[in-house]
């Protein structure tokens, strides 16, 4: 297979036309890709492994995501590359090969929805579907310098889809476009077209993008100027998340690790909402893959193995507790945004790492970043990650959240936002130069 003039990001190309229609469809003319986690009749859903496909037969029916964008009117180009058993936020595939960043070609793509990613930021289709549990679309979509939204949690179905961790499992998608990233959400969330709801507030998590190694102000400036042109500065407003989250979520007390109390590279509370939120997806990991995992004991690349072995380990022990920790962030998150709010925070805490960085300091890497990406994960919220340009030549991006179930409100402020940010960028970019 040539995989070089497609950088890597397909395991297999092959047509899938569009349903017939009278009627102009909303997705008409536009190509798509999806990551080899979706079912299509006919074909083995490989999971980004050998062992896996080798052991399991063709699918007898497609997933009804990839059918409801064919009935939309896309025509699909083929299946792509997923890092193994979708358990990697890095996107490496030592099987298959690891996608080629076309942003940096010599830094990971992300993952695990690497291929998906890939494929659009390369301009190889216009848009992708990957899925995402604990940041498999937005890793990507930020180390890409693409557009990728991840829906509340339960909105489009993921019947079809090889499941992770159904407590946090969503199918999301990635385009270059935030016009045609709004189009395929309409068509995936069943959404009639409406006009934008004015945002209630935009609230700056000031505390995460200090963690962050890029500069604060380069990331949350163009978004902060890009509001008051369109909306009034007074929907801007700052909060610090440590404090919301250590007041209102009480569950949390036994997760906090009192040997990070430095709030200039920790969130504590943060750190525990992501430990709680680590031993749900171990669990059902395991739950789902465990005895697969032990009675063929599949051949795992470095990294992916540590850590699929140590979500067999994981109990029930706390899960109660991690549980409830769960249920009080996704209330506490409510009440801060509110109807219409918006929280600002940065995808990622930093660029993409280099391909074949050490396992050791990538898991310290992701540690981090989980304090972040496992925000929408344990609320169950919609979260958009929205490409800012290059720093020190490497890609930037932001993210913005939305309450469960505003996933049509938050896609039309991002068409709303999108040229507006990208002007505010030039003029940032210019001032760094």
């Amino acid at each position: 297979m040539a995989r070089d003039s497609d950088y890597g990001a397909f395991m297999e190309k092959f047509p899938l036309q569009p349903s017939p229609s009278l009627h102009q469809l909303p997705l008409h003319g536009l190509t798509f890709a999806f990551k080899d986690i979706f079912d299509v009749d006919g074909y083995v859903t490989g999971f980004g492994n050998p062992d896996w496909a080798r052991t399991h037969p063709s699918a007898t029916s497609t997933a009804p995501a990839i059918l409801a964008v064919l009935r939309g009117g896309a025509t699909c180009v083929g299946k792509t590359v997923t890092a193994e058993l979708a358990y990697s936020i890095n996107g490496e595939n030592k099987h298959y090969g690891t996608p080629t960043n076309p942003c940096v070609p010599d830094r990971v793509p992300g993952g695990s929805s690497s291929g998906s990613a890939v494929a659009v930021g390369a301009k190889l289709v216009d848009f992708a579907l990957g899925t995402d549990t604990g940041g498999s679309v937005r890793v990507p979509a930020s180390y890409c310098g693409i557009l990728g939204f991840r829906p509340s949690h339960d909105a489009i179905s993921t019947a079809g889809v090889i499941p992770l961790v159904q407590s946090f499992d969503t199918v999301g998608w990635f385009a270059r476009d935030p016009v045609i990233l709004n189009r395929v959400g309409r068509v995936l969330l069943q959404l009639p077209d409406v006009d934008l709801v004015r945002p209630s507030r935009i609230i700056i998590a000031e505390d995460c993008f200090q963690l962050s190694d890029i500069p604060k102000d380069r990331v949350t400036q163009p978004l902060v100027k890009s509001v008051e042109k369109l909306f009034g500065s007074h929907l801007v407003s700052r909060a610090i998340l440590e404090d919301y989250v250590k007041d209102k979520v009480p569950s949390l007390k036994q997760f906090v690790n009192k040997g990070n109390a430095d709030q200039e590279s920790h969130i504590p509370s943060l750190e525990a909402l992501s430990s709680a939120m680590r031993l749900i997806i171990g669990y059902e990991f395991k739950n789902n893959h465990g005895e697969w995992i032990n009675t063929v004991k599949p051949d795992l690349g470095p990294g992916i193995s540590e850590r699929v072995w140590e979500a067999l380990m994981t109990t029930d022990e706390n899960l109660d507790i991690c549980h409830s920790v769960k249920s009080e962030a996704r209330a506490a998150l409510i009440d801060l945004l509110g109807d219409f709010g918006v929280l600002a925070i940065p995808t990622v805490l930093g660029p993409p790492s280099k391909l074949q960085t050490d396992p050791t300091i990538s898991e310290n890497f992701c540690d981090r970043a989980f304090s972040l990406l496992l925000i929408a994960s344990a609320s169950g919220f919609c979260q958009v990650s929205i490409p800012l340009g290059l720093y020190d030549n490497l890609p930037v991006s932001i993210s913005l959240l939305a309450t469960h179930g505003s996933d049509g409100f938050l896609l039309n402020l991002v068409e709303t936002l999108y040229d507006t940010l990208k002007e505010e960028v030039g003029i940032v970019e210019k001032m760094g130069s």
